[in-house]
């Protein structure tokens, strides 16, 4: 087994949730045939993706939406509540507003067709380790035909995006921009980890799971404009 690295410096660690055994061993080949990536391991069941994510701390999951024992979200959710530093990436046949949103809310960072070329999943997991949203503006587009569910949601959850610090909302706003946490650091001046906290208070006080999740949710409410 491979533990998961400090990136930048190593190379990606990879932990493939997939129940299709043909496609995991061809994902696993794949991703293994890519300098910049160690493959942890290959596994089927939500069980499995969350005792090996919480013991080796993947940089990146690759997961599949439906498992032997559960869903890839419940997987997705539990691997974040023990570890929010590890980036959940799903692949999937089922390419649903329902699906994506029910992934989003998860914590999952991106979400792709299982019909995706080998170039685009690499950059989407490299996306990933370095903290980017990889939902497109389409699918984004898309979700706001859901607006009305995650208002009901978002009011049943507690704590409001109006209760945010002035440095809170610049990072969101900047967020929303697509920056990852370096960029963030370096466009506010501060430090990485400052940013990082930062980030991680800011999805704690709203009460969701992920970036893109604090994006909707802000823009929902205005204070994206």
């Amino acid at each position: 087994m491979i533990a998961g690295t400090s990136r930048p410096d190593g190379p990606i660690v990879v932990l493939v949730v997939e129940d299709h055994r043909l496609l995991a061993e061809g994902l696993v080949s794949l991703l293994r045939e890519t300098p910049d990536f160690a493959v942890l391991d290959s596994v089927a069941t939500v069980r499995d993706a969350v005792s090996l994510a919480g013991e080796y701390a993947p940089d990146v999951v690759l997961m599949d939406s439906r498992l032997a024992d559960g869903t890839g979200c419940e997987a997705a959710a539990r691997i974040r509540r023990l570890n929010p530093r590890i980036a959940v990436v799903f692949l999937s046949a089922d390419d649903s507003d329902d699906a994506v949103l029910a992934a989003v809310e998860s914590g999952a960072c991106g979400y792709l067709s299982k019909s995706v070329a080998g170039t685009q999943l690499r950059t989407a997991i490299r996306g990933a380790a370095s903290g980017q949203m990889l939902v497109p503006a389409d699918r984004l587009a898309a979700l706001a035909g859901h607006q009305e569910r995650l208002e009901a949601r978002a009011r049943a959850r507690g704590p409001q995006v109006s209760d945010l610090t002035s440095r809170e909302r610049q990072v969101l706003s900047l967020l929303a921009g697509g920056l990852d946490n370096r960029q963030i650091a370096a466009r506010l001046g501060i430090a990485y980890g400052t940013a990082r906290t930062h980030v991680r208070n800011l999805l704690e006080k709203i009460g969701v799971h992920s970036r893109l999740e604090a994006v909707m949710r802000a823009g929902e409410r205005g204070l994206l404009l």
